[in-house]
Parts: C-alpha cells; structure tokens; sequence
C-alpha cells in the first residue's frame, strides 16, 4: 500500500452518518449527492459519464481498479463523477492493455475519492433513507468542520447541471454525405450515443444544451435527439420549451434518459426525484409493445409520473417498464413521430438488448 493511501479519510452524509476509509485519488475535499452503482465492470465508463456530474459514487463491486484504465474507454473527455466511495482500491493491475493504475488516473483528474469504507452498510442506508448530500476528505477530517461545509451543498432536486456538461460550440460527428441528419441537443452526451448513430448512416451535428429551435432548424435535419444528463428536469425549463418547439417541426424525435423526461414534461407529463434512483447494467425493463424483456444499464435520479400518462393514455403511449418497481422506462406520443427511454440503449451491459431503438429512429426518418 503507498504511503497515500495509508493516509486516512473520512464521508460524512448529510443526516450525520459517519464512514471512515483511507485515501484514493487526489488528496483533497469534495461533496456531492451520494449514489450507488451496481454495475461489475465498467467503472471507467461509469466515472467519465456526464449524467453523474456532481454525484459521489458509491461502487458495489467489492474491487475497484484491478483491471487499470484506458484512455479510449470514456463516455466524455474526463471523469464527471465528484467522489469516488469504494471498498478496496487496486492500484495493481493485470490488463496488459492498460494504460495506467486507476491511482494515476485519478490523480491526473483531480478526483478525490475514499477507500476502505464498508459500501454494503452504506449501500443500505442510502436505500433505507433515500439519496442525500455527502462530503469526502481527506485533509479535514475533524467532523465539526466537514459539517458546515456540507451544510452550504444544495440538494439535486431544482438544480440545472446540463449547461455545465454540456459542449460550449456546436460540432459534427461522422460523415457529412450519410443518408440522415440528425441535429443533437447535447445535455451531457455520452461517446456511444453518436457511435450507435454514426454506424446507422447518420451525420450527427451536437448543439450546446441552450441551442434555439431555430438554430437547429437551420442544419435541416431529417430527426432530433434530446441526450442524457445530469440534474433537475424540471429546473430545465428552456430545454422544456425547445422539445415543444421540435415537437411543431413533426420529425422524428428520440429522447435518451434526461431527453426522455423533458420528452414528457413538453407534454405535461410531471417528473419526480426517486428515493435513490436507478444506476447499474442489470435493470430488468419490459418492452410492452414486444412483450419482451432487456437486461438494461441505467443512471437517473428522476422518474416520469406514470399515474398523470395512464391519464392521457389517448396521447402519450408507456412502451417500457421497470421490472423491479414499474417506474416507467419508456413512451411514445400517439400524435407525433417521438419516443424516449429512461435508459442507456448504447450501452453494453452484457447483451445489446436495447440497440434496436436506433434502429427505430432511422426507421422513422427513412419513413
């Protein structure tokens, strides 16, 4: 073990739980809303995806770091996640490909974690007591002090954290004489969306997250994408008024997890913050119009109201559900050539259950 990870540290969560571990990463201080993902594998796509911005990410996999990391293996250009919280932290690596240990590279991206903690016991109490704000340190760790720190973190809910993650300049992706355009609003965009999209003969143009209708007009796309993110949907009300806009054009439109919520708040369609929310690559989703199921990779906070859709069931379609607690995972709008998901088809969790919903939205643009 280095010497910095001999160095001690402490999470503090919000109702006064205290966890103590040892240093991993940057030494430093961060908060954040604390989270837990259930994946196995992955961990450098889970660090690097933009939805988790803000976020301290608790790992359930008992080994962090035993396969080193990969500069190809992102979802963006840098680690998004604001903490990292696992159990035991692996400097020593066995992939031959790897690039460097996760200590490296975690030190180059300035990400403080913890290490050392029981994640099982914190697991539970998150699950027990629902999402909450936390603090990790590893240079203070008097408990007083970390407390009003923490004491000054806003909650996720109402907060607008896409135009953070979000590209500053619009820019094209793949070929520019593929048979379609697609015009991307970019709310925090991972890599394997344009991938999936670009290997369907399309010509991505990615717009900044407060791009105007007109100006995506202006490509003369043949569909729209509303992307994945992090925060608040509801704090998100020019992205609200943009997807009604797109909705008037009657193109296709394809909304990915936040896309999928400001997909139904354009239609009036409430969204909530969930007790502790859905990450992982081993949700169970069923497609009701199949009546197949999909094993899915998953990363939100928020849910759609399903009781307000089965209300207006003669506009708005539930094509997907959550097999664990039937949370709605997926809707199409009668009226209109649109469609979401609440969860990661570009993804790989094990099988590509879910990669057909591309091509569905090329379906409806060759159409």
């Amino acid at each position: 073990m280095s010497e910095l990870q001999q160095r001690p540290a402490v999470l503090l969560l919000e109702d006064g739980t205290v966890f103590r571990g040892r240093a991993a990463g940057k030494i430093g201080t961060t908060t954040g809303e604390i989270c837990f993902n259930t994946g196995m594998t992955g961990y450098q796509e889970v660090f690097t995806d933009p939805s988790y911005f803000g976020q301290l990410l608790v790992t359930t996999n008992a080994h962090i770091g035993n396969y080193g990391t990969k500069r190809t293996e992102v979802e963006s250009h840098s680690i998004k996640i604001a903490g990292l919280i696992c159990k035991n932290f692996t400097t020593q690596y066995s992939r031959q490909k790897a690039d460097e240990s996760i200590q490296e590279y975690l030190e180059e991206e300035q990400l403080v974690g913890i290490s050392d903690v029981d994640t099982r016991a914190l697991v539970r109490h998150i699950r027990d007591k629902g999402a909450m704000n936390g603090i990790i340190s590893s240079e203070v760790l008097d408990i007083e002090i970390l407390k009003q720190k923490l004491a000054e973190v806003p909650p996720m809910e109402g907060l607008e954290l896409a135009s953070q993650v979000s590209t500053q300049e619009a820019y094209s992706y793949g070929d520019p004489h593929a048979r379609f355009r697609v015009a991307a609003l970019d709310f925090g965009m991972k890599r394997n969306i344009l991938e999936n999209l670009t290997e369907r003969d399309c010509f991505v143009k990615v717009f900044p997250a407060k791009t105007s209708v007109e100006e995506l007009r202006a490509f003369n796309p043949d569909g729209y994408f509303l992307s994945n993110g992090p925060g608040d949907p509801s704090a998100m009300g020019y992205a609200v008024q943009t997807a009604k806009a797109i909705l008037n054009e009657d193109k296709p439109l394809f909304g990915i997890c936040l896309g999928h919520q400001l997909l139904a708040l354009a239609v009036d369609v409430p969204t909530h913050k969930m007790h502790h929310g859905h990450r992982g690559i081993n949700h169970p989703v069923k497609n009701l119009v199949t009546g197949r199921s999909e094993i899915t990779s998953q990363n939100h906070g928020f849910e759609v109201d399903r009781a307000v859709i089965e209300a207006m069931a003669d506009k708005v379609e539930i094509t997907h559900v959550n097999l664990n607690d039937d949370t709605v995972e997926g809707l199409r709008l009668r009226n209109k050539k649109a469609f979401s998901v609440q969860y990661h088809p570009e993804a790989s969790p094990g099988p590509h259950d879910a990669r057909y919903l591309f091509d569905e939205f090329v379906g409806m643009m060759d159409a």
